[in-house]
């Protein structure tokens, strides 16, 4: 057997390990290994939705378009600000999160539970106050229901607009479901379990929620200064306008973050369905095919 060489494999070898080395960290083939081939059960089979929409090139705008919009409860960003090192290590902060997600999406139920463990033990020792005067702890319910519904309202968004599979209705609901399960290991206290009941509790949270010094201070980080590599700056600008495109309108206002319709749709969006194709393929393992008799 040989490897298809149509479509440059070598090319796309190349930008998947480099985007895979980006997303996963140093340690990103042992994790994998760990994660997908370790035995025994998982809290998600191979047809749950959670799968699907975790394991999709989406996720690259959702998980942007997810930071922006937690950033709008001031507690939640003071606590980001305060203890996340996002600044000092952006690509580490990155790491870890998706080593997160594909552990409890992929990997087992024991190594699902350590993880959950592991994060609600940092949760726990992050407190402080805000230049307000308002107390914060990572661990109060409260902000971590605001930061799951904002990640999984996020996640599905971009999925529904640029996965090669949007779910169907029930598919939606399926997906809330799932992560209700994730959410509630880490201290989230009766997280939705549908789409009506995600839009109910992201409406609840709207007074909270503003644009802080912070906010805004993260948003031109994340938007404008990038610690991307100079090649890379293009596909990234792409991915984060349609990070911007994916938030709700009001969002976007609160970060002073420019929004045109007609761009949005003739331009923006079409770019961000190539760039995640092109990242899909890159990610995409390579096909073996038969020796043909021609050689």
């Amino acid at each position: 057997m040989r490897l298809i060489r149509s479509g440059g494999p070598d090319l796309r070898q190349q930008l998947g390990k480099g985007l895979f080395a980006r997303v996963a960290g140093p340690d990103g083939p042992r994790n994998r290994a760990r994660i997908h081939g370790a035995p025994g059960p998982r809290w998600f089979g191979p047809e749950r939705p959670i799968r699907r929409v975790h394991g999709d090139a989406s996720m690259f705008i959702g998980g942007l378009s997810a930071l922006l919009l937690q950033s709008l409860h001031p507690l939640a960003m003071a606590a980001v600000a305060g203890h996340s090192g996002y600044r000092g290590d952006p690509w580490g902060r990155l790491q870890r999160t998706s080593t997160f997600l594909a552990t409890t999406t992929f990997g087992t139920e024991a190594h699902a539970q350590q993880a959950c463990a592991q994060v609600r033990a940092v949760h726990e020792r992050i407190r402080g106050v805000t230049v307000d005067g308002d107390a914060y702890h990572a661990a109060d319910p409260h902000l971590l229901a605001w930061v799951h519904a904002a990640e999984i309202d996020s996640f599905l968004r971009a999925h529904q607009r640029y996965g090669t599979q949007p779910l169907s209705e029930e598919g939606c609901d399926a997906y809330v479901a799932d992560t209700a399960r994730v959410a509630t290991e880490l201290g989230v206290l009766d997280p939705p379990r549908n789409r009506a009941e995600l839009a109910r509790l992201l409406a609840d949270y709207r007074p909270e929620l503003r644009a802080s010094a912070q906010a805004r201070d993260a948003a031109r980080f994340l938007l404008l200064n990038p610690p991307v590599p100079a090649a890379a700056r293009l596909p990234y600008a792409v991915l984060a306008a349609n990070a911007v495109s994916l938030l709700p309108s009001w969002a976007a206002r609160e970060l002073n973050l420019p929004r045109l319709p007609i761009l949005d749709e003739w331009c923006v969006r079409p770019l961000g369905v190539a760039v995640t194709s092109a990242v899909r393929w890159a990610m995409a393992p390579l096909r073996p095919a038969t020796v043909s008799s021609g050689g």
